[in-house]
């Protein structure tokens, strides 16, 4: 019987992949064909403890071609424990989730990476460990205005990492953690049944960007798709249905 169940679980996430014929011949309405309002592009900032981030990113000593990025890049998990500068961690967040343009009456967001509809449904949680100028804790990403929000302290910072990451031990000397969250309606609003799978291609995109741009700042970092799905999204604020993580990256300081 366990054989039969493992079985039957891969083969709903095989299903998952593919669009079913079920969804093809259901005759439904999106929110958006309807007309109903669509939703917020970004969440609205919570906190009165706001850090703006420059994009002057000239400051930054950029030394490598794009091809030597691309060929450079790997998954490194051992970092060397020191910090990274703000203005690095500004160019993470706006290379990976960066709005370059606001389309129409706030209709739509032109960003740093692709998007199914630019529909853009990932939100950006952190836990900064060793950042130069910015305390420990937690924060979240505004990218409309390009700044972070501090959403507080983090009792435990080791612990919470190696709770959120499944004991990753590894991902507690990174600098900062970068946590992605997905916010399905946004999606759903314009595609419904068939919002889900472009969505996860989606987060791809981020993953990538954010390893090329750590990659030319010479600084390190793993993609994580292990990780306890309740305790990040308790960590930071989730409902866990209308919004979730779904990704996780560690960035540091590499010898």
């Amino acid at each position: 019987m366990e054989k039969e169940r493992i079985e039957q679980l891969i083969q709903t996430g095989r299903d998952f992949m593919k669009f079913s014929k079920e969804q093809e011949e259901c005759d439904f309405e999106s929110d958006q064909m309807k007309h109903l309002p669509q939703p917020e592009l970004c969440k609205e900032k919570v906190s009165d403890e706001i850090i703006s981030l420059d994009k002057d990113f000239s400051k930054l000593k950029i030394t490598k071609d794009f091809t030597s990025v691309l060929l450079d890049r790997k998954s490194d998990r051992v970092y060397t424990d020191e910090p990274i500068s703000l203005l690095e961690l500004s160019y993470l967040l706006f290379m990976c989730q960066g709005v370059k343009e606001i389309k129409g009456d706030h209709y739509a967001t032109m960003r740093t990476v692709p998007s199914g509809g630019a529909r853009h449904a990932f939100e950006t949680y952190l836990i900064i460990r060793k950042v130069d100028g910015l305390k420990e804790g937690k924060y979240h990403y505004l990218p409309l205005t390009h700044e972070l929000e501090y959403l507080g302290r983090i009792e435990n910072m080791d612990q919470s990492i190696e709770d959120t990451l499944l004991g990753q031990n590894w991902a507690k000397k990174a600098s900062v953690i970068f946590y992605f969250s997905f916010v399905p309606y946004r999606c759903e609003w314009r595609y419904g049944i068939h919002a889900h799978r472009p969505a996860l291609i989606d987060a791809g995109h981020v993953g990538q960007n954010l390893y090329l741009s750590a990659t030319a700042l010479n600084l390190g970092g793993c993609a994580l798709a292990a990780f306890d799905d309740d305790c990040c999204d308790k960590l930071f604020g989730l409902d866990g249905n209308e919004e979730f993580v779904v990704y996780a990256m560690p960035i540091g300081q590499i010898s």
